[in-house]
């Protein structure tokens, strides 16, 4: 399904990342193994994580190369991109499930446990898709053979994104991603580049770093390997039309999230006062509706 294709993983030294490394070299493609090698909460460098990848995408069949680097940087993803290029003449798409966890109740959350996850899973996708879509833009003014089949983009956003108890940064950050997801797909498709998201659940370093008794499944229930074909599915050709939308996999699932939509307003001929408003908004505009989400379930 993959073959000929270079596709770039990034933070594809562990979990979800790991496994879609060799899924998408079981299919045939290239990979390209990104990691900066830190822990769950971001601490610490190995350029161990990466190579092991690699070696294990190339016992499933597959081929590639390990790349360490901060995905958060877009001096790193320009090299990212360019080492790629230089080496395998092309790339033709990537993922990006680089992330950490600071988690922290909102009013106690410090600035560097805000920046720290906002850098690297919101700026992160941000770095690597620029210098993708400025490459592949270029190419394609250039070259048209070069993107007969187009190129695909897939970030990697999560439920979370609902809003989560003390995970305020975490939160924003993954729906950051949709947006940006959705901004580029509209800016990107002139050029034959898909821009898609998928929002997994799946028992990672994530899910293991919480308490044992507040984990909300376990590894068996939902293994991360069960994620890694919808990613090589929507890296293919075969999802040549799909573009702009969040797909889910979990476990045995695997389908579409909607987007946020208008889907109730009033009007008011001559428009509203505070005092129409105060009158009118919950009885009926709001008829039916649970107006309190603070003790929603996730």
């Amino acid at each position: 399904m993959l073959s000929d294709k270079v596709i770039i993983v990034a933070g594809g030294g562990h979990g979800l990342g790991e496994c879609a490394a060799v899924e998408l070299g079981e299919a045939g493609a290239t990979v390209v193994v990104n990691d900066l090698g830190s822990d769950v909460h971001g601490d610490g460098e190995s350029t161990e994580p990466a190579a092991e990848t690699v070696e294990s995408v190339n016992e499933a069949g597959g081929d590639g190369m390990a790349h360490f680097g901060d995905i958060s940087s877009t001096d790193y993803t320009e090299e990212l991109v360019a080492d790629t290029v230089d080496e395998y003449g092309r790339v033709d798409g990537a993922v990006n499930f680089a992330g950490i966890l600071n988690d922290s109740i909102l009013y106690r959350m410090t600035d560097e446990e805000w920046d720290s996850v906002i850098d690297v899973h919101l700026r992160g996708h941000f770095a690597l898709l620029r210098n993708l879509a400025a490459h592949w833009r270029e190419v394609a003014r250039d070259t048209d053979d070069y993107l007969e089949d187009g190129r695909s983009f897939l970030s990697v956003s999560s439920r979370s994104a609902l809003g989560n108890v003390g995970q305020s940064n975490y939160s924003a950050a993954k729906a950051g991603v949709l947006g940006l997801t959705r901004a580029a797909s509209k800016e990107l498709g002139r050029y034959n580049i898909r821009v898609n998201a998928l929002v997994p659940t799946a028992y990672t370093r994530m899910i293991e770093d919480i308490p044992d008794d507040k984990q909300p499944f376990t590894e068996e229930e939902l293994p991360p390997e069960k994620v890694a074909p919808l990613v090589a599915y929507m890296l293919s050709d075969e999802a040549s039309e799909i573009n702009g939308w969040s797909v889910r996999a979990a476990g045995d699932a695997v389908g579409f999230v909607s987007d946020p939509e208008i889907f109730r307003l009033g009007y008011q001929n001559g428009g509203w006062t505070p005092e129409d408003i105060a009158e009118r908004f919950t009885d009926e505009i709001g008829r039916g509706l649970s107006l309190d989400k603070s003790g929603d379930a996730f």
